[in-house]
């Protein structure tokens, strides 16, 4: 699944797009890759707080890497910030890579939503001894994303969808756990 995504848009673009001030945000660079700060957006109250955070939960004893993606949704390892609305976030994207072909031969090809030029994967965040951490939720691929890598893509939620995935139940949210439609994304 994804490791690599970007952001690339205006701070004011940003803002109008998650409904938040970005104006206390020191905002990470556009390409973000595991272990490093990206923004995220989590309920506050009854508004949205924009946060950088670091990409990936420590793994559980003898992993070698952060865990970036939420795969088994029944996982104990998952289930205490899944089924806490106040521990889910949206994690701004603009485009997301995968890659295809052979080792040493690998082209990136990049995923987005041409309606929709900031669009919003599922995530969630906790806190740790190191600080504020979070990971993005995976599904079974779509069709299009099937075509260069058939186990996985992140969880975009539909803009209509978002302030559920924030503020609802987790029985009331976990069908949005599912493929965006390859009709409403490309590849280039």
């Amino acid at each position: 699944m994804c490791n690599r995504y970007r952001l690339s848009a205006t701070e004011a673009d940003l803002a109008a797009a998650l409904g938040v001030e970005l104006d206390d945000v020191s905002l990470p660079p556009d390409e973000l890759f595991p272990k490093r700060p990206a923004l995220v957006v989590h309920s506050e109250g009854s508004g949205r707080c924009p946060e950088v955070m670091r990409w990936g939960f420590p793994g559980p004893a003898g992993a070698k890497a952060p865990v970036t993606n939420v795969r088994n949704l029944e996982s104990l390892f998952w289930r205490g910030v899944l089924g806490q609305a106040a521990q889910r976030c949206l994690v701004p994207a603009t485009e997301f890579c995968e890659w295809e072909g052979e080792p040493g031969h690998k082209l990136a090809r990049w995923f987005s939503v041409p309606s929709r030029s900031i669009f919003n994967f599922a995530g969630v965040w906790r806190e740790t001894a190191e600080g504020r951490v979070f990971a993005i939720l995976t599904c079974e691929p779509n069709a299009l994303v099937a075509a260069v890598h058939p186990k996985a893509m992140p969880v975009i939620l539909h803009a209509e969808d978002e302030a559920a995935w924030l503020g609802d139940d987790w029985a009331e949210v976990r069908a949005l756990a599912g493929p965006y439609p390859s009709q409403l994304m490309a590849v280039h």
